[in-house]
């Protein structure tokens, strides 16, 4: 855990100077939906449903998986998704991008590419999430779009919002930025349409998300898969570039792997000397960072690749909101 998560999640007397600026930030996030809300900033609709999973706390909730359940999901019940994020990270010079498997992470984002690769259907990256939308819907033929984060992004129109909530870490001292964790207050998830907690401890109104199952494959030869039990007792190096990677090096020691820690800044880039240890012991990564380190990878580079479930209300909370659009729309 970083220094200013410390302050943020541990209670830390060091939040406390930066309180001022923290009601400050309160202010102006307010005042600037205020402004959305009441027409002063244009707000852009789409023909078509826009799905936001987003979360109102910095570092990762879970949305990437949630959001690849929600694409099979959408798939399965006739619609046909494409999805639009922002590509942080990406380093293209010009946007929107259209994104497919093969595309270079360090153009158009990790999480673009992940997502392409897992969903299997049209995506888009790009800052401005209205274009994104825009240049989703004239390349592809989509019926319906899923926005990966973008729950403050207000500029684009949407007709669900779900929120995802990481059920171990909640919402740290309940201070918004830079005193907490918090992009808005806690009080913004009354408004949205699903809060799903990614864990096993869900408060009233929430719902749950959990692992569904989990495999390893081989970062050289995708084709070899294996179950974490094969590295039960062993002892490797876990390589983590993401919001919360303590969360996955907790999720492989109750695996009963011993993890050697190797945690990186969000979307960190690797180069060949972040991966040479020194030794022969496996390197077990996750997807995200895996997408990153494909020119990198030797036969004892291991990849996790997680499914996430949400309970079953989600379903049906999910048929009813998509009724009720249908309905608006076709009158």
């Amino acid at each position: 855990m970083s220094r200013i998560e410390k302050i943020w999640y541990e209670g830390h007397w060091a939040s406390i100077p930066l309180l001022p600026l923290s009601w400050l930030f309160r202010l102006i996030v307010m005042m600037r939906r205020c402004l959305y809300q009441w027409g002063w900033l244009k707000s852009s609709q789409f023909p078509v449903p826009l799905i936001v999973v987003g979360n109102i706390s910095i570092g990762g909730t879970g949305k990437t998986p949630f959001v690849i359940w929600l694409v099979n999901y959408l798939r399965i019940n006739g619609y046909s998704p494409g999805i639009i994020l922002r590509g942080y990270g990406g380093n293209a010079t010009e946007w929107p991008r259209q994104v497919s498997a093969d595309s270079d992470p360090l153009e158009v984002g990790d999480e673009a590419v992940l997502l392409a690769r897992r969903c299997h259907c049209p995506v888009v990256a790009a800052p401005d999430r209205v274009a994104a939308a825009t240049a989703l819907l004239e390349s592809n033929d989509c019926n319906i779009i899923i926005s990966d984060d973008g729950l403050q992004h207000y500029a684009m129109g949407r007709d669900i919002e779900i929120a995802i909530v990481d059920g171990e870490r909640r919402f740290g001292n309940r201070q918004m930025l830079p005193a907490g964790p918090l992009r808005e207050p806690v009080t913004r998830l009354l408004e949205v349409d699903l809060v799903i907690v990614n864990g096993d401890q869900a408060s009233n109104g929430e719902y749950r998300m959990t692992l569904s199952q989990c495999s390893l494959y081989n970062l050289l030869d995708t084709s070899r898969h294996e179950a974490i039990a094969l590295f039960k007792g062993k002892t490797v190096h876990a390589v983590a570039g993401i919001g919360n990677p303590d969360k996955f090096f907790q999720w492989l020691k109750k695996s009963g792997v011993e993890a050697i820690a190797h945690p990186f800044v969000d979307h960190h880039t690797y180069t060949p000397d972040d991966l040479a240890f020194g030794d022969d012991r496996p390197v077990i990564m996750t997807e995200k960072d895996a997408v990153k380190c494909t020119h990198l990878a030797r036969p004892n580079h291991w990849v996790v690749g997680i499914e996430m479930s949400p309970e079953v209300g989600v379903e049906t909370k999910l048929r009813t909101l998509l009724k009720e659009f249908e309905v608006i729309h076709n009158n």
